[in-house]
């Protein structure tokens, strides 16, 4: 999309070069990473930078309407309701697949998140990329005027909202077991904070406590959540000492309400040039005769989980929870990253941060995705290259 840049960095790409770039990350904490990391950013012109911003602001501007929390109720009820929710959610991703659409390129949404992302990773990512390549000094992954060091002390801030660093916790189930582990070392290490399982907290009354390396316990003051109910609601094998829908004493850097709010329940709300048809499958009056061309997703799951991509009439009627699924037209990925041997697609996720007392979130990196398949997700890219996770670079 910033064809200078692509012809260069393309010319000066070596195996070996991306070969340094993973054992570095590697060996920051003496870790392989379970995930791909794609072998080129994706170099933004400012024209697709400011699609992609305006498509976030209306899905922001759904957002803050009055209304909100009314319109979104019902996804709490058919989930699961935590106490002491906060004014707006502390996090949010807006993800954009790039689409062609009469003859033009335009990001189309694919999904919104009230969740926290790769905030930690994708900066240190960013970081190593330049170092390997010191002709992209000009280009930057940060939005709103961050640089490396503003957008880590704003991240903090965020996180931590003023407590001390060990009364506040990332909270993940088996943190070990997650694919994004390394987010969550980089956390560690760069915001000081440590990380906790589920399993490991203890609720006296209405307090919490993790104990810490030396067997003491420490009260929680601050989560910042990475917990997916979908998958914590799996695990029937964990054991809990405390209860997500009791009324505890601790604030939330990512209120797990916000999970559910802002989610795949409002996208048959939202219309416009960025977004596409989206129906609740309860408010579907008849099936389309044209089925090849929607995709069946699940409201409330994470990573793809549940999503039929070659709908049969009988995955419809199979569905008995109809207020918990969509039905979304499929829309067209343009390839438009050129590798080495053709053009790769690529989905983009734009990552904000709302600070509690700011007005509105707040842009602050990205995260992209690249393909080579049918879809983006793992399972359509194995043993393919220039494909994975990877990062949106832009001009300052």
């Amino acid at each position: 999309m910033i064809p200078s840049y692509r012809t260069l960095f393309n010319s000066q790409f070596t195996e070996e070069k991306y070969q340094q770039l993973n054992d570095s990350i590697t060996a920051d904490f003496n870790h392989k990473i379970t995930f791909r990391i794609g072998e080129s950013p994706f170099f933004l012109s400012e024209e697709l930078k400011k699609q992609l911003l305006d498509g976030c602001q209306d899905v922001i501007s759904f957002i803050q309407q009055d209304n909100f929390k009314e319109l979104t109720n019902k996804a709490l009820e058919l989930n699961r309701k935590v106490p002491n929710e906060d004014n707006h959610t502390t996090f949010l991703a807006v993800d954009f697949g790039i689409c062609e659409e009469d003859g033009k390129v335009i990001p189309k949404l694919i999904e919104v998140q009230g969740f926290p992302s790769l905030f930690n990773f994708q900066s240190q990512l960013s970081k190593k990329i330049h170092q390997l390549n010191p002709f992209l000094s000009e280009l930057t992954c940060f939005f709103s005027g961050l640089n490396d060091e503003s957008y880590l002390k704003l991240i903090e801030e965020v996180i931590c909202n003023n407590f001390p660093k060990e009364n506040v916790i990332l909270l993940e189930i088996e943190p070990e077991k997650q694919n994004t582990k390394i987010d969550f070392y980089y956390c560690r290490r760069d915001i000081g904070i440590p990380v906790v399982c589920v399993t490991e907290l203890i609720q006296k009354g209405k307090k919490l406590y993790y104990t810490d390396d030396k067997g003491v316990e420490i009260q929680v003051k601050r989560i910042y959540n990475r917990v997916i109910f979908d998958e914590l609601d799996l695990r029937t094998d964990l054991h809990l000492n405390f209860d997500f829908s009791s009324d505890i004493d601790v604030e939330w850097a990512g209120h797990p309400n916000w999970f559910f709010r802002i989610s795949k329940f409002i996208l048959p709300y939202l219309k416009g040039p960025y977004f596409i048809e989206t129906t609740l499958l309860s408010e579907l009056k008849e099936v389309p005769s044209d089925l090849e061309n929607y995709v069946l997703k699940p409201l409330f799951s994470f990573s793809g989980t549940g999503v039929i991509f070659n709908i049969q009439k009988g995955d419809i009627e199979a569905v008995k929870e109809k207020d918990l699924y969509i039905l979304q037209k499929k829309v067209h990925y343009i390839p438009i990253i050129q590798s080495p041997d053709g053009k790769v697609k690529a989905e983009v996720r734009i990552l904000f941060v709302w600070p509690k007392d700011a007005k509105d979130p707040i842009p602050v990196t990205n995260l992209v995705r690249m393909s080579r398949g049918e879809m983006i997700g793992v399972k359509f890219n194995k043993d393919k290259d220039w494909v994975g996770g990877t990062i949106g670079m832009f001009e300052k």
